[in-house]
């Protein structure tokens, strides 16, 4: 089938590169448009955008599809389908109709659990132990499309969102092969979604990496895995900002010490009350240090007895 592709970060990267290395024909990419990155906020091309350039595949970068002149010009490559997989620009309807079959996306979640920009993150924070990949045929709602194709993952003690977006990445390029494959033989069997059971996975925002250490461990503990590799979990000690790129759960029993304390800290990790368990810090850092684990942190600091988050 002729392929327009649509994605923008890594994840989409990955789908397309197996895309390119299928027998479908991708005969255009559209991605964001470039962003300053860096120290010298110089322009730089999304990874899809890299990829494609790689293959000598045409790159598209609207700014939006909701022109009349955009939607056009998609219209006039005259695709079977369109691929979208975290592009981040709406798709309006027109857009939506413009391929012979349509649009179809990657969805990093098991719809239609999380619905939104950050599915990944918000079911470790929520502590579900599944999620997947879901191939949808897109309409004009956010993830609301029928299921084409459902791709199951488990969720483990020690994800974080950086682990679970590489695993869901390489399985979302496997599905959407697959799926094409269906929509080809005309052997697609279209699943509505219950809405009942959604949940809007809403961006994530900085504020919401600070550490509340009376919320019980286990909450802290997926509170730090979600929010790695951004915006990262944090917390104060003393007059510094310390972030938090791995822990793990210690017990569900109570502590005598008020939470924050820290009661232990030794190369294993650095053990903090919370309202309910302790919390085992394994990797942290301090402004203008890199990320450290705990036995090079304890022994360069002093933190015993110290009560975090003050």
């Amino acid at each position: 089938m002729k392929i327009i592709f649509a994605g923008t970060p890594e994840f989409a990267a990955v789908a397309l590169s197996d895309l390119i290395h299928s027998k479908h024909e991708v005969i255009a990419v559209y991605t964001q448009p470039d962003r300053p990155s860096g120290r010298g906020r110089k322009l730089t091309p999304s990874p899809v955008k890299q990829l494609a350039l790689d293959h000598d595949i045409s790159v598209y970068q609207p700014v939006s599809l909701k022109g009349e002149a955009e939607q056009n010009e998609l219209s006039a490559l005259n695709a079977d389908i369109m691929v979208v997989a975290a592009y981040g620009l709406l798709l309006p309807k027109a857009v939506l109709d413009a391929p012979k079959l349509g649009c179809i996306n990657i969805h990093g979640s098991l719809l239609p659990r999380w619905r939104g920009a950050a599915p990944i993150h918000r079911a470790i924070l929520a502590g579900d132990t599944e999620t997947g990949i879901t191939i949808m045929q897109m309409d004009v709602g956010l993830d609301t499309g029928d299921m084409l194709l459902k791709k199951y993952c488990e969720i483990s003690n020690s994800d974080t969102s950086a682990t679970l977006h590489d695993r869901l990445a390489e399985m979302g390029g496997v599905a959407l092969v697959e799926a094409l494959a269906l929509i080809e033989k005309g052997e697609a069997e279209p699943e509505k979604q219950d809405d009942s059971l959604a949940n809007y996975a809403s961006k994530l925002i900085k504020t919401e990496a600070v550490i509340d250490w009376n919320q019980p461990a286990k909450q802290i503990d997926r509170q730090i895995r979600a929010f790695n590799p951004w915006p990262v979990a944090q917390t104060q000690l003393n007059d510094k900002t310390l972030r938090i790129w791995m822990s793990e759960c210690l017990s569900a029993t109570n502590n005598s010490e008020a939470p924050g304390k820290i009661v232990s800290a030794t190369k294993q990790g650095i053990d903090v009350v919370t309202g309910e368990g302790v919390v085992r810090l394994l990797t942290v850092q301090l402004p203008g240090g890199k990320p450290v684990d705990a036995a090079s942190f304890v022994n360069a600091h002093d933190v015993l007895n110290e009560t975090l988050g003050n």
